[in-house]
Order: structure tokens, then C-alpha cells, then sequence
């Protein structure tokens, strides 16, 4: 079994085995479909089998194998597994679902993942800006963002608070009022989510750690290192590995 990745607008899905990660927290709603063994840990307690995890929530997550999908809370899919959540942390659902798909390089990753999602009633729609009740100007700021995930990655410091809010005609602080209303997210912390998204894109097209962490605006690669463990509990070392078998 190979590991497999991939980064979508408002979706990284990963397929892996072995996976032990340290204790860590991040923007995005989990959803995790094992194949065998898995387990969640978070301060309300524990739980095993197949999971959906609710942003921001601290957790360390162990994985025989499976996949796992990090979803933008703000888009279609992610407002319906929040609705599914009902204001709990973690949830379990059933583990004895068929069949179970495995990566095939001839099919795309919403394919294999239909039985999932139909078992759920869920749809594969990740794109945020398809979230009907956004604000047309963070809709808009949105999809200037997801331009980097379509190769045209454009440096952080062309993010600053101010000058988006200036762009969007508004002061610093009500587009900083506006976008955590709308997100459920300060920017800051947003843009770092959105900034690893792209060093990741980045390291799977073949860059080193340091090249990845300048392109994206991370100080050094010790930066985008420590920013990665905090995010998603595995060292930059472990996720590459994941990467050169997607490149594979």
C-alpha cells in the first residue's frame, strides 16, 4: 500500500498506513474512514473506528490505514459534516462500511471516496466560495487565494490584513470583524492554514522544505516545520514520504 495525497480547492485527502501523530490542532473538519485500526484522543475522552472531527479541536489520531479528508468548514461539505457533528467535538459513525476503496491511479479521489459520502448522503462539494450564505466579498477574497493552488502562488506579504481590506474598500478592523464572522476564523490564522496548503503543493511538486517555506512566505524551513507539527502532528520528514509515493 502506497501512501497517496492530494490538495483540492478546500480539501486535502490523504490515504495512509502507520500513522501516529502527536498531539495537534487545525482549521479544518476532520473525517477519517479506517481500514482496520484507528483511534482519536482529545481531552473529552477517546474513540475508535471511523471519525469526524470538528475544527479546532485538540486531538492525536492513530491510523492502521484509511483515509483521511481535512475539509474547509465553510464549504458545502464541511457545513453538512458540522451539521452531522451537532455541536459535539468528535463523533463516531458506522465502521462496517462497503465497499471499501483503496487508491487507484486511474480514478479520482471523489470516486473512491463515493461510497463514504453516499453512505453520509454527503456530496463532494469543497469549494468554500459555494457556501451560499458567504459575504460576496470574502467569497471574492477566497477565490483570489485559491489561485495558488492553480500555480499562480502569490507571497503572503501581498495578504496583509490591511491592504485586503483596503482592496475590499473597508477598514482593517471590519474586514477583520467580516471574515471571522463569516469563517469562523481570525485571518491570521486562516492565511497560515491556507499558506501551508500551498508549501504542501509545493513539496509535492518536488521543492525541499526551505524552497517550499520561501515560496510560501515562511520565515525558513525551521518555521514551516514547526508550523506543520502544530497543524498536523507528523514532522515535515514523515508527510514527504507521503508526497514522493504521490509523485510515484
Amino acid at each position: 500500500m502506497k501512501p497517496q495525497v492530494w490538495v483540492r480547492h478546500g480539501v486535502l485527502i490523504t490515504y495512509g498506513a502507520a500513522l501516529d501523530t502527536a498531539l495537534h490542532r487545525h482549521h479544518a473538519i476532520q473525517l477519517v474512514w479506517a481500514k482496520g485500526v484507528s483511534s482519536c484522543q482529545w481531552q473529552a475522552g477517546s474513540v475508535s473506528g471511523n471519525i469526524i472531527i470538528d475544527s479546532q479541536v485538540e486531538h492525536k489520531l492513530q491510523l492502521n490505514e484509511g483515509w483521511i479528508l481535512l475539509v474547509e468548514p465553510q464549504s458545502e461539505l464541511g457545513l453538512r459534516l458540522r451539521q452531522m457533528i451537532a455541536g459535539k467535538e468528535v463523533i463516531q459513525f458506522n465502521h462496517l462500511l462497503e465497499p471499501y476503496s483503496k487508491p487507484n491511479p486511474k480514478r479520482r479521489p471523489n470516486e473512491l471516496l463515493a461510497p463514504l459520502l453516499n453512505t453520509l448522503n454527503l456530496t463532494f462539494t469543497v469549494d468554500p466560495q459555494s457556501a451560499p450564505t458567504l459575504d460576496r466579498r470574502i467569497q471574492t477574497l477566497l477565490t483570489k487565494l485559491d489561485r495558488c493552488l492553480q500555480g499562480e502562488c502569490q507571497k503572503p506579504a501581498n495578504w496583509r490584513a490591511s491592504e485586503v481590506a483596503s482592496e475590499l474598500s473597508m477598514s482593517e478592523s471590519r474586514f477583520r470583524h467580516l471574515f471571522r464572522t463569516e469563517m469562523g476564523i481570525a485571518w491570521r490564522p486562516y492565511l497560515r492554514w491556507r499558506r501551508l496548503s500551498c508549501a504542501i503543493t509545493a513539496m509535492m511538486s518536488g521543492c525541499s522544505a526551505t524552497e517550499s517555506a520561501h515560496l510560501t512566505g515562511f520565515a525558513d524551513s525551521a518555521h514551516l516545520s514547526r508550523t506543520f507539527r502544530a497543524m498536523f502532528g507528523i514532522s515535515i520528514q514523515q508527510a514527504k514520504a507521503l508526497f514522493a509515493s504521490r509523485s510515484s
